[in-house]
């Protein structure tokens, strides 16, 4: 959070190709889950990533009209899905869960309200056989609460996360866990009191601890990630704030390594509850895109696809 009360939350989206890019998705926009072609109408606007995706659009993150974001994550080993619909839930393909919550919900309390009538299927019992993609979500909202949506029990769990930081590794506890060795938690924090718009969860005391690898493992960047954003000048406002985050970013910005594995960062991407911005940048562009959701965005019926920017963006100076 910054000073002035600017919420910004921010990501990198790991994989082998780009297959996101900017997006709006209107109010009542109609889809078609590729899960059993159930049919949802979302009730509110959305900017975000993501692309087309059969008879609807695939979300990797987003803001909607009432500053709830929400983000995909990979999630390592840990996901339960079912594999038979139950006929009294919301039966949904996991990568389809973000484009249905920015569509339905204004916050976190809401979907805490509802997150028992959900559940994630693997796809072998599914119209379209669309594998197992084991995920986990993060949410935030306007109140300044950021939790983790964990898919490792069923129902869903949510996760209050007043740090802020998640990755794909499983068992979010236990990577606060390891962060004991490199931080020192505040009393408040460690008895789960901590208000949503703390700035800092640690006492910034450092001395005698760890200090962070640079290795590209899930847990190494989780813990990375951490300690320099508790460290990190607390920004001033919505320009600091993505200034700092994108710094912040480039300590756990995985560049192409194809001789020792697939994926690198192919986006980083964030969002601004306050002004209901999304920042983008691929990989190739060193340079953001900003898509923000105006009031006269509220008006348009269609979808909008705005392209993926991917090109080396530079200001020549002759």
């Amino acid at each position: 959070m910054a000073l002035d009360g600017t919420h910004i939350l921010g990501r990198t989206m790991d994989w082998h190709t780009l297959g996101a890019a900017p997006l709006f998705i209107p109010r009542q926009y109609r889809w078609h889950s590729v899960y059993d072609n159930a049919a949802y109408t979302n009730k509110y606007a959305i900017v975000g990533g993501g692309g087309p995706h059969d008879d609807e659009i695939d979300v990797s993150d987003g803001i909607n009209e009432h500053g709830l974001s929400v983000q995909k994550l990979t999630f390592t080993n840990g996901s339960v899905f079912a594999r038979y619909a139950d006929d009294d839930k919301i039966s949904l393909a996991p990568f389809e869960f973000p484009l249905y919550l920015l569509g339905h919900f204004k916050s976190i309390a809401e979907i805490e309200a509802h997150i028992a009538e959900f559940e994630m299927m693997d796809g072998e019992s599914a119209r379209q056989n669309f594998g197992r993609p084991e995920l986990h979500f993060v949410a935030s909202d306007a109140t300044g609460r950021v939790v983790a949506i964990e898919t490792s029990h069923q129902p869903m769990r949510i996760v209050d996360n007043p740090l802020g930081i998640l990755t794909n590794a499983y068992n979010f506890e236990r990577q606060l866990e390891q962060l004991n060795d490199y931080v020192t938690f505040t009393p408040a924090f460690l008895a789960g009191k901590v208000a949503p718009n703390t700035p800092r969860v640690t006492t910034g005391n450092f001395s005698g601890k760890k200090v962070p690898s640079g290795s590209y493992t899930p847990s190494a960047r989780f813990i990375r990630a951490a300690y320099y954003k508790e460290k990190a000048d607390q920004p001033r406002d919505e320009a600091d704030a993505v200034i700092s985050e994108w710094h912040l970013l480039n300590s756990v910005t995985v560049p192409k390594l194809t001789e020792y594995q697939r994926n690198y960062s192919i986006y980083r991407a964030a969002t601004v509850t306050e002004s209901l911005t999304y920042y983008f940048e691929p990989y190739n562009r060193l340079g953001l895109v900003k898509l923000q959701l105006t009031e006269a965005m509220l008006t348009w019926q269609e979808p909008r696809f705005y392209g993926a920017f991917d090109e080396l963006l530079t200001n020549s100076l002759n």
